[in-house]
């Protein structure tokens, strides 16, 4: 094994500059950087960082080609197997899946793949690269998707080049699903997002905003109507912890409200926008993962002076990114391990005052499991003016409740089988509707995967 160079680094805003805007963290990579960052590859005959990309980009090429300085074909390249490649490569959890089985792991750090996709998507959108995909001919054929999430978007853009007409339903009046409402500014800035989508339209897909399924349209009125169906609402629901205070109380929100709130609506904005937030100078968020990272550095950047990371484990079972968590508490964000609220407190303006907490303890169950379990008599308090409940999210029951006949697990995810069909003939789903809350990443590699179930079911009615 040659002796492997050290990982170039990413250049970012300063943690005390950053906290006071809302611009994109990390500088990006340079020309120079990319390169010398990609020559690190060692070009492995079996590379495994590529079967473990959910949208099996062409890894080893791209690092090849970015090494070589050609760009352009690097750009096309990543395009082919990726539509969405300056998103993924921002908000991707790499470190789990295709830098965590790169060989140089072993040895040193893994290459910076997710930094290379977004350089090379973004050197692609600079320079105007203009992809050439081929569409076939089968515009007699519908295709209808229901959201515009990572799923949805990946799902249109491969039916679109099997040629199919593709419609898309978008309850909001942007388009992008969590990349445009859930994931701060900071982190994927939005003019990437509003591009991407813009590619997308450009290849012929059509795209229908504020039209809920099941009450601006009907499911049957979609399954009538189109060859196909594809649901890909996400999850978008909110979990809550359903403890004593936290339904009446002012100044509880749920990280969905928070972050729509902030990124769709532009609170941090204001007053150029209309929709403020209020934080106040201490903010509690419950969670720890990467949602819960993203409104704690959200509420810091609105203006609290405070904001403490509730979590009732330990910082090593945080399902935060590596790289999410160490932002936040390089910007100053408290963690409090192992405790967990058992009550909200209001006063008499009805505002959250302070929440009570209680200390918790990693207790081994008999099948070696550590189960976070209350601490007797370690109750505590702690004053706060806004608590944030980033603890996961469910399916909206909204359209699936008017679609019976659609099969639902009980947590209200969609069941599909290995083709990602429903219980009903023609209806397919993926992304977080049909897997939970996941990964973008996931969610792309589900929506291409679903196109190709869907491009071989719609083959079928002809035969």
């Amino acid at each position: 094994m040659p002796k492997i160079k050290p990982r170039v680094p990413m250049g970012e805003q300063p943690p005390l500059q950053r906290i006071k805007n809302f611009k994109s963290v990390p500088y990006g990579y340079t020309e120079d950087e990319a390169v010398e960052e990609a020559e690190r590859c060692i070009q492995c005959k079996k590379p495994k960082c590529e079967p473990a990309c959910p949208v099996n980009i062409g890894i080893k090429e791209m690092n090849l080609l970015i090494a070589q300085r050609k760009f352009k074909e690097a750009y096309l390249l990543v395009k082919d197997d990726n539509t969405f490649p300056a998103c993924s490569g921002r908000v991707c959890p790499q470190e789990k899946q295709c830098e965590g089985d790169c060989i140089l792991k072993k040895f040193d750090e893994p290459i910076a793949i997710g930094k290379l996709e977004a350089f090379i998507a973004d050197w692609g959108t600079q320079h105007k690269v203009e992809v050439e995909e081929i569409i076939a001919n089968n515009e007699d054929k519908h295709v209808a998707i229901v959201g515009s999430g990572p799923a949805g978007l990946a799902c249109a853009a491969e039916c679109r080049k099997y040629g199919y007409a593709v419609t898309i339903y978008e309850t909001l009046h942007k388009a992008g699903g969590v990349l445009q409402y859930g994931i701060p500014e900071f982190r994927l800035p939005k003019d990437i997002v509003d591009d991407e989508v813009k590619k997308l339209e450009d290849m012929g897909v059509k795209i229908k905003l504020n039209h809920t399924v099941g009450q601006n349209i009907y499911y049957y009125e979609l399954v009538s109507q189109n060859d196909a169906v594809f649901l890909a609402m996400g999850a978008g629901a909110p979990k809550f912890m359903g403890i004593q205070g936290e339904n009446p109380l002012d100044g509880v929100y749920s990280s969905n409200e928070f972050l729509i709130r902030a990124n769709l609506m532009k609170a941090y904005k204001f007053p150029e926008w209309d929709t403020p937030i209020d934080v106040g100078k201490k903010v509690a968020v419950l969670g720890a993962g990467n949602v819960a990272m993203d409104a704690a550095r959200t509420a810091l950047r609105l203006g609290a002076e405070e904001v403490h990371i509730i979590y009732r484990r330990t910082k090593e079972y945080a399902p935060a990114r590596e790289e999410e968590l160490h932002h936040a508490l390089e910007e100053g964000i408290i963690f409090h391990e192992l405790v967990n609220p058992i009550r909200f407190h209001g006063n008499d303006d009805g505002f959250i005052d302070y929440m009570e907490l209680v200390k918790m303890e990693l207790i081994e169950d008999k099948k070696g499991k550590l189960n976070p379990t209350p601490v007797e008599g370690s109750n505590f308090y702690m004053g706060i003016d806004t608590v944030i409940e980033a603890l996961g999210t469910v399916p909206n029951r909204l359209f699936l409740d008017r679609a019976p006949e659609i099969k639902k697990d009980k947590r209200g995810v969609i069941i599909v089988d290995e083709n990602h069909m429903t219980s009903v003939e023609g209806t397919f789903a993926g992304g977080d509707a049909a897997s939970g809350a996941a990964t973008v990443i996931k969610a792309l590699g589900e929506g291409k995967n679903a196109a190709k179930s869907i491009h071989a079911y719609i083959s079928s009615l002809d035969d």
